[in-house]
C-alpha cells in the first residue's frame, strides 16, 4: 500500500461480480458527517477526526469525521430551528423539505453523539457554551440508544437547532459493490466558543485535531488510513485560512454526488471515482490490489 487508502480484500471479487452483472447493489441509506473546524495560532484551521476501532466491520482503523445515519423520526416532527429555512436546505441538498430536516438533524445530532459538540442554542442568536455534566451525558446516551429523538431532546432542553452554523460541502455515495451503502452529505462547521470535543463515540479509539494538509500528507506517506471521501475533503479544505472562510465558501460548493464506478477493461477491473483520479485502481482479474 503506497498510501493510506482503505481497500478491503473482498472488494475485487465484489467488483468483478458487479461488472459481470451477478451482484445486485444494495440501496444506500442517507447519512451526514461533519468536518468540525477550529482556528489555530499562525496557521490554517484544524479539523476534528476520529479513528474507527480496528474491530469495526466497515473501515476499521480508518480516520474519519463524526457522522452517521439519518433517524427516520427526524422526518416526522418539526424541530426547533433557526438559520436558513427547511425549503432553502431542501434546494441546497436536492431533497424534499422533510428529508432536508432529517439530514441536517443527523449532522447536528451525530456531532453531539460522537464529539460532544452541540450546534444548538436557547435562542436563534446563541449557542450552548458547555455540554459536559451528568445530565447532558444522560441525554446524549439516550440519543445514541435512540431512546430519545433529537426533536424531543431539543424540546426538553429548550433549544433550537442552529442550521446557520453548518455549510453543506460535498456528497458521496458508497460504491455499488459495497454491502453497506450510504448516501452521505458532508458538512463544515466551526467549533462553538466554550465547547470542546471529546471522544464520545463507542466506535472510535482515538480523536485528534489536525490541520488538513498534515492529515493528507500522513495519508500520502501511508501513516494514516482513510477512505477516498475523507482524503478528498481534506485536500479541499487546505486552501482556507480560517474556519469562517471555509464556511463562507460552502454555499458555492457543488453537491453533485460522487459515486465510484467499476468496469472490466482489457483483463482488468478498473475502479474509479469521477473527478478524483488519485483513487483509481487497476486490478488484474483474479488478483487483489497492490
Amino acid at each position: 500500500m503506497a498510501n493510506g487508502q482503505w481497500f478491503p480484500p473482498e472488494w475485487p471479487e465484489r467488483i468483478r461480480a458487479l461488472a459481470e452483472g451477478t451482484l445486485t447493489p444494495a440501496d444506500p441509506k442517507r447519512a451526514a458527517t461533519v468536518m468540525l473546524l477550529r482556528d489555530t495560532d499562525g496557521g490554517a484551521p484544524a479539523v476534528h477526526m476520529l479513528r474507527r476501532r480496528a474491530s469495526m466491520a466497515f473501515a476499521g482503523g480508518a480516520y474519519a469525521y463524526p457522522g452517521g445515519g439519518v433517524d427516520p423520526r427526524d422526518h416526522e416532527r418539526l424541530v426547533g430551528w433557526t438559520g436558513p429555512t427547511r425549503a432553502w436546505w431542501a434546494d441546497r441538498l436536492g431533497v424534499d423539505e422533510t428529508s432536508a430536516q432529517a439530514i441536517v438533524c443527523a449532522a447536528v445530532r451525530e456531532t453531539y453523539e460522537e464529539a460532544g459538540v452541540l450546534l444548538a442554542g436557547p435562542t436563534p442568536e446563541t449557542v450552548v457554551g458547555d455540554t459536559t455534566g451528568s445530565d447532558w451525558e444522560a441525554d446524549r446516551a439516550s440519543l445514541v440508544a435512540r431512546d430519545l429523538s433529537f426533536a424531543e431532546f431539543l424540546d426538553r432542553r429548550g433549544l433550537v437547532l442552529r442550521s446557520d452554523l453548518l455549510g453543506a460541502w460535498t456528497r458521496w455515495i458508497t460504491p455499488e459493490f459495497e454491502p453497506r451503502r450510504y448516501d452521505t452529505w458532508f458538512f463544515v462547521a466551526a467549533l462553538p466558543e466554550g465547547q470542546r470535543t471529546r471522544n464520545a463515540s463507542t466506535e472510535a479509539d482515538r480523536t485528534v485535531w489536525i490541520r488538513p494538509s498534515e492529515a493528507a500528507a500522513s495519508y500520502d506517506k501511508g501513516e494514516l488510513l482513510m477512505m477516498p471521501p475523507t482524503v478528498a475533503t481534506l485536500r479541499q479544505l487546505v486552501p482556507y485560512a480560517t474556519a469562517s472562510e471555509t464556511l463562507e465558501a460552502a454555499p458555492g460548493r457543488d453537491l453533485t454526488p460522487v459515486l465510484a464506478r467499476a468496469r472490466l477493461e482489457n483483463g482488468e477491473v478498473v475502479l474509479a471515482w469521477p473527478g478524483h483520479d488519485e483513487f483509481t485502481k487497476h486490478i488484474p482479474t483474479g488478483e487483489a490490489p497492490a
